[in-house]
């Protein structure tokens, strides 16, 4: 075997050792690069207890209970299901029932979502992708319409 045709056969080895390895990394990785779970993909997919996630929804109306030491439980739903989330802290500024938000945590073994991380959105104009989808295959939000759960006067600019 001649100098360059050891040279091509050990470039081919590397190049063909690298796209294994990265396709490895890319499988192992494809069950978990989305950015959040909508309550409906917690429920149907049954996601083990104690599985570290991102949950992201709206606030349900009337689920915000306020206990002792910073202790808050609510409702994350995105129309079609929802589910408990209980989380000791400061929330930001712009959590609100009807807002937007992305909590971060464990699935506990009662099923209750056990959030050590509130995101909320950002501006009033924003919210996740994936959840104004879901609404929309839902018929409950089409883009233009006031988001749900948020006072019609605060968006028109009226009071």
């Amino acid at each position: 075997m001649t100098r360059k045709q050891r040279r091509l056969t050990l470039i081919g080895l590397a190049l063909g050792v690298l796209g294994i390895a990265a396709s490895l990394v890319l499988y192992a990785l494809s069950g978990s690069i989305t950015l959040f779970n909508s309550p409906t993909d917690v429920v149907e997919r049954a996601i083990q207890p104690g599985q570290r996630i991102r949950l992201g929804g709206l606030v349900e109306t009337g689920s915000v209970q306020r206990g002792e030491h910073m202790q808050v439980r609510f409702s994350v739903t995105d129309g079609r299901n929802s589910v408990p989330v209980a989380y000791t802290g400061v929330l930001p500024d712009l959590f609100r029932e009807g807002q937007g938000v992305v909590v971060e945590g464990l699935v506990a073994p009662d099923r209750q979502f056990r959030a050590d991380s509130v995101l909320a959105r950002h501006d009033e104009n924003y919210m996740p992708k994936e959840v104004a989808d879901s609404l929309r295959q839902q018929g409950l939000w089409r883009p233009g319409d006031p988001v749900p759960g948020r006072n019609a006067a605060r968006e028109t600019g009226t009071r």
